[in-house]
């Protein structure tokens, strides 16, 4: 049974005075499915997750590889289809190799060092990417970024793992959504501050601002790793990582033997459109309404305002019932692409285009930052110990291997209908939705 405690603090001091504000733990301290070291630990590693991740969410928007890296591609000179690859690589890249990570990362007692090692090769790799951008031009100058953007995959993949085996042993269940729904908010924030920014821009920006931006992102990175490394967390389960490469092929028969974990991800991946419709939003604004900087400005501040807006609500949420933020995330999601498809094919007027695009791609931000909140404190309340890095680990390469496949299809998009690209993803995403409805519910389990 999973433990449940609820501790009084005889002398709360600041720390815990706030963590009971943000985390509306104010009825006495309970935790669920941790150790009561790890509850009185509670406040002090909550706020330590929130900046370092935080620092982290915001550096993701800075060096985002559907805004920041095509800009400099196109800057340096780099083929055309480049573009097209940056995201597939960075989502897949991350997610492909969780197996046999997550196998490797059951030897280690004590896990935030994986998160904090993987952070440091993240800021290296766009430190590294911003001087490539000043010193060189055209194909080598891409093949030296993409090659960069795979090692920062890479190190993602292994910080997804660890940072959500970390929470689970350091955060009670009903305070985990709250959690992630404060990171989303923040890192919504800087968002929102980079667009304004951006905005400002003229089209004749130079190269070494989008350098610049990439420097800062890596700086966070590298101080959310300082940070990350004072979490307190005790020694968990061990087990297995011997044989990495076979025990995460053996973790597939998760998928045939446990039903639950089995519709999690068949419902996780058709809602792959929250995330992968972007993209084409973005085509289709460029196309009919052109594309200067200040546009890019403008879904950027639109993403993080709904990030802003929407994440506090769906972790709240989601602390209640998960699987229902994740549908309704879901069909939010699907309803937006197919108005946006709807627009795009009647030829409306640019005026008009002006406005319902960039709230289009606000409601876009809402709907997928309820669907990636969701489906995380989902995962992470379905399983206790070991099973759970199990389940991160299997769901993430399945998923990242179809985001591989859909994104090298997606460099076809020049001679494919955009429109009906994304009624499709809309129509797997009412799938999504309906098919998480007949998810267990683990959210309020003691």
């Amino acid at each position: 049974m999973p433990n449940k405690k609820t501790l009084h603090i005889e002398e709360p001091t600041w720390v815990d005075s706030l963590y009971d504000r943000l985390a509306e733990d104010d009825e006495g301290r309970v935790c669920t499915a941790i150790s009561e070291r790890a509850c009185r630990a509670t406040p002090g590693n909550f706020f330590l997750t929130l900046a370092a991740n935080t620092l982290t969410s915001v550096g993701d928007r800075i060096a985002s590889a559907k805004t920041t890296l095509p800009w400099i591609l196109g800057q340096v000179g780099a083929p055309g289809w480049m573009v097209g690859m940056l995201v597939p690589i960075r989502e897949s890249g991350s997610m492909l190799p969780q197996l046999m990570i997550g196998a490797l990362i059951r030897r280690r007692a004590v896990r935030k060092w994986v998160w904090v090692g993987g952070s440091l090769v993240q800021g290296m790799s766009l430190l590294l990417m911003g001087l490539v951008a000043m010193k060189t031009e055209g194909l080598p100058s891409g093949l030296a970024i993409i090659g960069l953007l795979v090692f920062f995959s890479l190190a993602r993949g292994a910080c997804s793992v660890a940072y959500k085996d970390v929470l689970g042993k350091t955060i009670p269940k009903t305070r985990r959504g709250r959690l992630s729904g404060w990171i989303a908010a923040a890192g919504g924030l800087g968002a929102l501050i980079v667009g304004l920014g951006l905005g400002q821009l003229s089209d004749s920006a130079p190269l070494s601002l989008y350098a610049g931006l990439l420097a800062l992102a890596a700086l966070l990175w590298l101080f959310a790793a300082a940070i990350y490394s004072r979490i307190l967390e005790f020694p968990g389960e061990t087990g297995g990582g011997a044989n990495g490469f076979r025990e995460g092929l053996d973790k597939l028969s998760l998928l045939r033997e446990d039903r639950p974990f089995r519709l999690f991800v068949i419902g996780r991946t058709l809602a792959m459109g929250s995330g992968l419709a972007a993209p084409f939003y973005v085509t289709l604004a460029r196309r009919d309404l052109g594309h200067a900087a200040a546009l890019l400005g403008i879904f950027i501040v639109a993403e993080g305002l709904a990030g802003l807006i929407s994440a506090p609500v769906w972790g709240r949420w989601a602390d209640r019932s998960s699987r229902l933020v994740f549908a309704a995330a879901c069909a939010l999601s699907a309803v937006g692409s197919v108005a946006v498809a709807v627009w795009a094919w009647a030829d409306l007027s640019v005026e008009a285009g002006r406005v319902f695009y960039p709230a289009a791609f606000f409601l876009l931000g809402l709907a997928h930052a309820g669907v990636r909140l969701g489906r995380k404190t989902y995962l992470v309340d379905m399983a206790e110990g070991n099973q759970r890095t199990d389940y991160v680990a299997v769901s993430n390469t399945v998923i990242g291997a179809l985001l591989l496949a859909v994104g090298v299809m997606g460099a076809l998009t020049a001679v494919l209908s955009v429109e009906a690209a994304l009624v499709l993803l809309a129509l797997a995403g009412f799938s999504g939705a309906a098919l998480s409805l007949r998810w267990e519910e683990v959210s309020a389990k003691r």
